[in-house]
This record gives C-alpha cells, sequence and structure tokens, in this order.
C-alpha cells in the first residue's frame, strides 16, 4: 500500500496564526517519510537528533509546559531544528570525508 505520514492532532482553528503550534510532529513525520519511503535513513536520523537536541538544549512550544527553558513560537522552533539538522548533516558528512 501507499504510506501515509501525518502527525496526529486536530486542526486547532484558535490557536491558527498565532505561532502557538507545536511543529515538533509534523517534522517528524518527514523524517519518517525521509527514512521509510525515501530511503534517505541519513537524512533522517539528522532530523531526528536534531528535534532532540533542540529540545534538550530547552527551547519548546508553550503546549509542552516544561519547566525552565525557553518558550518560543512556531516559526522559531521550525527554524532551530532546521538550523540543527543542518548541524547534523554537516557532522556526519565530516565523519564520512
Amino acid at each position: 500500500g501507499t504510506p501515509l505520514y501525518e502527525p496526529v492532532h486536530g486542526s486547532a482553528p484558535d490557536i491558527a496564526g498565532k505561532g502557538l503550534a507545536n511543529p515538533v510532529a509534523m517534522i517528524a513525520s518527514v523524517a519518517m517519510m525521509l527514512h521509510y519511503t525515501l530511503e534517505q535513513p541519513q537524512i533522517a536520523a539528522a532530523i531526528e537528533n536534531a528535534i532532540e537536541k533542540v529540545l534538550e538544549i530547552g527551547y519548546h512550544t508553550a503546549d509542552l509546559r516544561m519547566s525552565g527553558g525557553t518558550i518560543v513560537s512556531t516559526s522559531r522552533m521550525g527554524e532551530l531544528i532546521a538550523e540543527a539538522t543542518l548541524q547534523q548533516i554537516k557532522k556526519s558528512t565530516t565523519v564520512l570525508s
């Protein structure tokens, strides 16, 4: 069958456009697609490691209600994960060179 990758959540129209949504599940869905359908496990691992790193550093969206750390918007969380993903890819490329 055809694989389908989607984060499980509602549409949350009450927070639309306010920068409050948590993009982590959507980004993790992309990692799953890269790993299982597009056969790019290294890139998928870079994304998964980036998500973990950003959360470990203490960045999170308001819905996670973590003690301490820094609450960031939807777009900032996406930017942080994208930046960390690029760092992970560069690190793995350097190791392979």
